[in-house]
């Protein structure tokens, strides 16, 4: 068997353990980075393939003869053209629970800086404001406890189950929302009454059709001005437009975010074109402590291992 990993860089910067993934094959081609001109010839006569973001489409499965399984180096496959690898009996794994501790951390990480306003009086001290001020300390932001606040929860997986034991450990409330076009569940509320009753809401569901723009103008306008706004999950759940327009005239109180709709920025964003007011952005590292990145390399190379032994795991259907 013959194995290609597309986007190594992705993950592993030279700080992490390969040693079992790269035994797990007979031939490894580990590839930091793989140009869409360059994805033919990277896949010719591979039978496995690891990729964390470059695209495989129908074209690109179509002529990729020998593959046999693709390894996605993440939980989210959008990147996948999972009907067409079905049609050609493509196994498609993903990666499961691998970082969850890591994206927990960052998530309360965000909530945290944006209810204390961490970024503010670093600010203000570094322009002096603290050295001119007539008391011991600043009060110019108020600061919001978590304790006694309402989380609402969008995505009740893995991450969002996570998120919200965490926040109930913070003495918070918790929301779910059901499923969007999903059934009605006992212990979930419909998005509309959580958009509305929540202190905090994050984000923790796949990007697909149905949750693409999900929070969009009507979403915000039915949160109220104190709400905060976290997305660890994908960039285009949120519409960005309506995320920078609902900031900029305190429609909403703040927002922390650690996707964007395309990433890199590199034709530019509305949320980073400008300066929005009560938004912190990071790039999308909320999963990216080193301890998650070796444990998806080694969901990764045990997802080879099951499939050589004709018991795949973490198979994902179209």
């Amino acid at each position: 068997m013959r194995g290609v990993f597309l986007d190594s860089a992705t993950v592993d910067r030279h700080d992490l353990d390969l040693d079992a993934l790269k035994s797990s094959l007979t031939d490894w081609s580990i590839r930091s980075a793989t140009p869409v001109d360059e994805l033919g010839d990277a896949l010719r006569d591979r039978d496995i393939v690891i990729s964390n973001k470059v695209p495989l489409n129908r074209e690109t499965l179509q002529k990729a003869n020998s593959l046999k399984l693709i390894c996605v180096a993440a939980t989210g496959t959008n990147n996948v053209d999972l009907t067409a690898a079905a049609e050609q009996k493509i196994t498609v794994c993903n990666a499961r629970g691998y970082a969850t501790t890591s994206v927990v951390e960052h998530v309360f990480s965000l909530i945290l800086a944006l209810t204390r306003h961490l970024n503010d009086h670093q600010t203000a001290v570094n322009e002096g404001k603290w050295h001119a001020a007539g008391s011991f300390c600043l009060l110019d932001y108020p600061i919001r406890e978590l304790a006694g606040q309402t989380l609402g929860i969008i995505g009740y997986g893995e991450l969002g189950n996570a998120v919200a034991a965490m926040g109930r450990a913070f003495g918070m409330n918790i929301l779910v929302a059901q499923r969007p076009a999903g059934s009605t569940q006992a212990d979930r509320c419909p998005l509309e009454q959580l958009l509305s009753q929540a202190d905090i809401i994050s984000l923790h569901c796949p990007l697909t059709d149905t949750t693409r723009n999900l929070i969009d103008h009507a979403e915000f306008a039915l949160m109220g001005k104190d709400t905060l706004l976290i997305n660890t999950a994908r960039g285009g759940i949120v519409n960005e437009i309506a995320l920078r327009q609902a900031l900029a005239s305190g429609q909403i109180a703040g927002a922390a975010i650690d996707v964007l709709s395309e990433e890199p920025p590199r034709k530019g964003n509305p949320l980073l074109d400008e300066i929005v007011p009560n938004l912190i952005v990071t790039p999308h590292i909320a999963w990216a402590s080193i301890n998650a990145r070796q444990s998806l390399i080694n969901e990764l190379t045990d997802n080879i291992h099951a499939f050589l032994r004709g018991e795949p795991r973490n198979v994902v259907h179209a």
